[in-house]
């Protein structure tokens, strides 16, 4: 999710962020629906590709993710 999210932030697009991190258009399209799990590397490739650190995009996915989870439990309490 986070990966789409900044990737049109900055308007790239698949193929242009596939570009960038020398990873395939189709690839970088099953990280964004969740259909892949990428390893460390790969992460770390993308964050550069994506203008990022490796500690801000890490940063990015966890105020995420937080932010559901929150979203979540407040819709369970109502």
């Amino acid at each position: 999710m986070e990966i789409k999210v900044r990737r049109e932030e900055l308007g790239f697009s698949q193929e242009d962020l596939a570009g960038q991190t020398e990873l395939g258009r189709p690839y970088i399209s099953l990280l964004e629906v969740g259909k892949k799990q990428p390893t460390i590397s790969v992460l770390y490739r993308i964050a550069v590709g994506l203008g990022l650190t490796f500690g801000e995009f890490a940063d990015r996915v966890e105020r995420r993710y937080k932010k559901e989870a929150k979203r979540r439990r407040a819709a369970a309490k109502a």
